[in-house]
């Protein structure tokens, strides 16, 4: 009897011990249960926090295209009522060259807004590079500068020989 006392008292210990070894894991469970559900409020909450930043973004994106496209369509009359200005200008330049110099006709095709004198010369711009023109002019003028500099340092060692 006194074994199965014994055994018992050990059942009862083992039991006693598995008891307290399962009140630990569960406290553990809960404590982590807690954790995750607070983690999971706080994932719930950064992602209504998420949508509601995207549906402010998506707002100010299309308030911003509705701007750019106002703006790139004022541009565009812009561009246009300048190009009319510059017409109007011309057109104005011939008016007055025609009152000026009533034997000019300014109705004649050779009065073209798509012209420059370049050189001397009238040359259509579209088939003409200016940058290149106005560089050759200023080669021309310079290769001029510098036979009129030869021909005064001549002039000036004739006067010191002279002297």
């Amino acid at each position: 009897m006194e074994e199965l006392k014994e055994e018992l008292k050990g059942q009862a210990d083992k039991h006693t011990e598995e008891k307290a070894t399962c009140k630990k894991e569960r406290e553990e469970w809960l404590e982590e249960k807690k954790r995750l559900g607070s983690w999971r409020v706080r994932c719930l909450d950064s992602e209504k926090k998420l949508n509601a930043k995207l549906a402010n973004l998506e707002t100010d994106f299309d308030e911003l295209k509705e701007k750019h496209d106002g703006l790139e369509r004022k541009l565009e009359d812009l561009k246009g009522q300048i190009i009319q200005e510059h017409i109007n200008g011309f057109q104005k330049g011939l008016r007055q060259a025609a009152f000026f110099h009533n034997d000019i006709d300014v109705s004649d095709a050779r009065f073209d807004v798509n012209k420059d004198v370049v050189g001397g010369q009238l040359v259509n711009e579209a088939n003409s590079n200016l940058e290149e023109e106005v560089e050759k002019l200023a080669e021309e003028t310079l290769a001029e500068e510098v036979v009129v500099d030869t021909g005064a340092v001549a002039v000036a060692r004739g006067n010191l020989e002279n002297i």
